[in-house]
C-alpha cells in the first residue's frame, strides 16, 4: 500500500495542534496501525560520502518533545538525543547508499534506496514490522507498506526528527573515519559538504575514492566520467 492508497486519512490535511509533533503518530495507533515509523535521510548534498538513512518507532509513551529536526541541533546535543534513543524502547534501523551508488542511480534513487534498508534494518535487529512509515519529503519509500511523505517532515513529526537524528549521527560518524583514511580532505570539519576548502582540497588532490563523481565540483575533476545529467540526477524534493 502507498500513500495514494491513504489518502482517505483526513487527518493529514487538518490543522495539527500547535507543538503536538506526535500527533500523526497518535492518530495512526488510532486507526489500528500499531507500530508507525519515522523515516529521514542525511546526506543529500556534499561532494563526498554515502546518504544515510534512519527508521525509528518511537514509544507511544516516549518523551517525544524533545527530538528536534537534526538540523536545528548542536551535535552535543545531537549525540545525548542519539544515546537516549538507543537506551530507550524505541526500534532503529539504519540504512546506507555508497557514493559510488549515488553516482550509478542518481541521489534520488539513492536516498530512497537508503530509506529502503533502514526500515528493513529495523525488521531484521529488533523483528518489529512497521504497519505505517511517516517519511520525509515529497516522496515514499518503494516498499508495500502504508505510508505517508510529509514536507518538513522533521518539524511536523517526533518520529522522523528522530529518525534525522539517528541518519546524521551515524553519517557524522562515518565521516569522521573516512577523515582517518583521507585527512588531506578533512572531513572531520566539513562532513563533504561542498565547502571553499573542501573545493579546493579537490581541486589541489583531485577526488577520492568517496567522492560523487556525477557532481557538480567533483566532476570537472573526472575526465570521461558521466555528468548529472547522463545519470538523471533529480532532487529529492
Amino acid at each position: 500500500m502507498n500513500s495514494d492508497r491513504c489518502a482517505s486519512f483526513s487527518f493529514f490535511s487538518s490543522p495539527v495542534p500547535d507543538g503536538d509533533t506526535f500527533f500523526y503518530e497518535r492518530q495512526l495507533i488510532d486507526q489500528g496501525f500499531t507500530a508507525v515509523a519515522g523515516v529521514d535521510e542525511a546526506g543529500r548534498g556534499p561532494l563526498a560520502g554515502p546518504v544515510v538513512a534512519g527508521c525509528v518507532i518511537l514509544s507511544p509513551d516516549c518523551d517525544y518533545l524533545q527530538f528536534k529536526d537534526s538540523k536545528k541541533l548542536t551535535a552535543g546535543r545531537r549525540d545525548k538525543l542519539f544515546a537516549a534513543l538507543h537506551a530507550s524502547d524505541a526500534a532503529i534501523g539504519v540504512g546506507v547508499a555508497s557514493a559510488e551508488e549515488v553516482d550509478r542511480i542518481n541521489i534520488l534513487q539513492a536516498s530512497l534506496l537508503a530509506m529502503k534498508r533502514a526500515v528493513a534494518d529495523c525488521i531484521i535487529r529488533f523483528s518489529r514490522q512497521p504497519r505505517f512509515l511517516l517519511v520525509d519529503g515529497t516522496f515514499t519509500v518503494p516498499m508495500d507498506l502504508p505510508q505517508q511523505a510529509l514536507v518538513k517532515g522533521e518539524s511536523r513529526s517526533a518520529s522522523i526528527a528522530a529518525a534525522s537524528i539517528i541518519a546524521k549521527v551515524t553519517r557524522d560518524r562515518m565521516m569522521a573515519e573516512f577523515h582517518e583514511q583521507f585527512p588531506k580532505y578533512n572531513f572531520l570539519q566539513h562532513k563533504g559538504y561542498p565547502t571553499k576548502a573542501h573545493r579546493q582540497a579537490i581541486a589541489e588532490h583531485g577526488p577520492s575514492p568517496i567522492h560523487r563523481k556525477t557532481f557538480k565540483g567533483v566532476r570537472e575533476f573526472c575526465p570521461g566520467f558521466c555528468s548529472e545529467k547522463d545519470v538523471k540526477q533529480s532532487s529529492l524534493w
